[in-house]
């Protein structure tokens, strides 16, 4: 190379570095202005977007019409609704029906159903999927904008405890803020053990975690996990998915009883390791189909959307707290309490709970 080829070479660095130097302050500027803007996406992720700031609205009951021997008539809603999900601490969650996880669908093997969703979100688009059928998730799963409404019919085929939940994009958000259940479809023939079931519950455990934030739903820990109760029939205990309702006010039976659970890990995220304190599930159908049928067990898998009925016997009286065996879950809220008395009812005693 010659010396003034070598000699241009340098002064091209030379004036490259000078030009760098004088544009570091703005560079900097920009990228200071770069991760304020990304600081604020991030916050604004966890923050109430402004058509939900001051809305709260009242729960709409859910509609379930029998109008055939295997058809029914099934109405609900996606509003927003606030969930006090540990003491005062509300969740302004995405809902079915104003519950988090929304309430309770039992159909029977074979029926039809004939969805209605209202979407009474002003904002935001919503939908259902159900684990229950088989269809066609383009035409009967697709999206209804705000202040619409769509009717959807499909057949549940087979028995089992299967989830449903927003299938809206992004799906795991939807599903994070609140929007999942579980529909029981109950097998024509029964099962096996039904003669001998004295009381039986329908159980569902969910994570909370920092409000409507993508990046902690995908990657953060819940901080909270938790249990709630449906009702089967009218009258039954119906708790939203909070850290305390099924402590301070424990399900009920007798000294003696056999218990069936109908449960369903919702998720979104976590595995549900299932276990009773003081008692052995001497008969589990995995998700809820007569047909997989386990005995004797201590701890059932749940993996997200996994569901299961699970049956067993309350010798004693006192406290049986269920929880899921990952404990640093339990210490998250992920423990409920069947208090069991000499009749049943509540006699004021003391409960223990993990």
């Amino acid at each position: 190379m010659r010396a003034s080829q070598r000699f241009l070479i340098v002064f091209a660095l030379g004036i490259s570095v000078l030009l760098a130097g004088c544009g570091i302050s703005s560079d900097v500027d920009a990228q200071t202005k770069m991760a304020a803007k990304q600081a604020a996406q991030v916050k604004s992720k966890s923050e109430v977007i402004t058509p939900h700031k001051d809305l709260n609205q009242k729960p709409v009951p859910l509609k379930v019409n029998r109008i055939g021997e295997h058809e029914v008539n099934i109405e609900m809603t996606t509003q927003i609704t606030d969930i006090e999900i540990a003491p005062n601490e509300v969740y302004k969650a995405w809902t079915f029906n104003g519950e988090a996880p929304g309430p309770l669908i039992v159909v029977n093997e074979g029926d039809t159903m004939n969805v209605t969703l209202k979407n009474m979100d002003p904002q935001i688009p919503h939908s259902v999927d159900f684990h229950a059928v088989e269809t066609s998730p383009s035409k009967n799963f697709t999206d209804v904008g705000p202040g619409k409404s769509g009717t959807f019919s499909y057949t549940a085929n087979r028995p089992g405890v299967f989830m449903y939940h927003c299938a809206t994009d992004p799906v795991l958000s939807h599903i994070a803020n609140g929007m999942h259940g579980i529909v029981v479809v109950k097998p024509a023939k029964g099962f096996p053990t039904d003669d001998k079931v004295d009381k039986e519950f329908a159980v569902i455990q969910n994570e909370w975690y920092n409000y409507n934030d993508l990046e902690d739903f995908a990657n953060g820990e819940p901080k909270h996990v938790v249990f709630s109760a449906k009702a089967l029939t009218k009258g039954d205990r119906n708790t939203n998915g909070d850290t305390f309702s099924l402590k301070d006010e424990p399900l009920l039976a007798k000294a003696g009883d056999r218990i069936r659970l109908y449960i369903n890990n919702v998720g979104p995220n976590e595995v549900s390791s299932f276990h009773v304190i003081g008692a052995q599930m001497d008969v589990v159908y995995l998700e809820g189909n007569p047909e997989n049928q386990l005995k004797g067990m201590q701890t059932i898998q749940l993996p997200a959307s996994g569901g299961a009925v699970v049956e067993f016997e309350v010798k004693e009286e006192g406290s049986y707290s269920f929880v899921t065996h990952q404990f640093n879950h339990v210490q998250k809220g992920a423990s409920a309490i069947i208090k069991v008395t000499a009749d049943g009812e509540d006699d004021d005693s003391a409960t223990m709970s993990h």
